[in-house]
């Protein structure tokens, strides 16, 4: 059961914690092989805005950092994006606490700093009418001329790598996809199109969840009937 003393919320996020117990799967009964997955937790954040102006994300981070090796990380994302630096913070703690154990969920859209944290899991479910929109980011700066103009340098330098990384690397644009995209240029992608270049893994559709080869096949089947 969710324990409500542990309901951590932000302004713009809300985080869940819900006590996973020990659960026993028979492998082989005859020989006596079971496999037992200990107690755990399930830490559950929904992702709103990256746009935190009152108390920040201090609570709900404190909350995800108390997590063990066994817990894992669910993230349900309806993001129209927002600041990079909030969406950074959530990749640290994902490297630092949740490495290879975190699941998100694009629960409708997920835009700009929403795509990429979505990109940040190595399990990545969506819907049949899920949204996604991969663009550069919007910055600005302020003070001396020599001080504008090597503060935006460093910027680019490191936004882009990062984007890079969690975009490029991992096979979601192609290299000359990314040039454009740092331009200016707009990626939108349906569910369809998502399966295709491998950004999602699964996709929840008719109660079931299948993996995105399968739903392609699924959808390429009801084309020809």
């Amino acid at each position: 059961m969710i324990d409500s003393k542990k309901e951590l919320s932000s302004e713009q996020h809300t985080l869940y914690i819900e006590i996973i117990p020990e659960k026993k799967r028979v492998i082989n009964k005859e020989k006596n092989i079971y496999e037992i997955r200990p107690k755990h937790k399930r830490y559950r954040v929904y992702i709103g805005r990256f746009f935190e102006l009152k108390k920040g994300l201090h609570s709900v981070f404190n909350g995800l950092r108390e997590a063990s090796e066994k817990d894992y990380l669910e993230l349900m994302i309806n993001s129209g994006g927002g600041l990079v630096n909030e969406g950074q913070q959530f990749y640290n703690l994902i490297q630092e606490k949740f490495y290879r154990r975190t699941i998100s969920y694009l629960d409708n859209k997920g835009y700009s700093m929403g795509a990429l944290l979505f990109c940040m899991a190595e399990k990545r479910v969506v819907y049949e009418y899920s949204d996604l929109m991969f663009h550069t980011y919007s910055h600005g700066s302020s003070g001396k001329g020599g001080e504008v103009k090597s503060h935006v340098t460093h910027t680019a330098k490191k936004l882009e790598q990062f984007f890079y990384n969690l975009i490029v690397k991992q096979g979601f644009l192609t290299d000359e996809e990314f040039r454009k995209m740092v331009i200016g240029q707009d990626y939108w992608m349906d569910t369809k199109e998502m399966c295709k270049r491998g950004i999602a893994t699964h996709v929840i559709v008719e109660g079931q969840e299948l993996t995105a080869k399968e739903y392609l096949k699924k959808i390429k089947n009801k084309k020809k009937k």
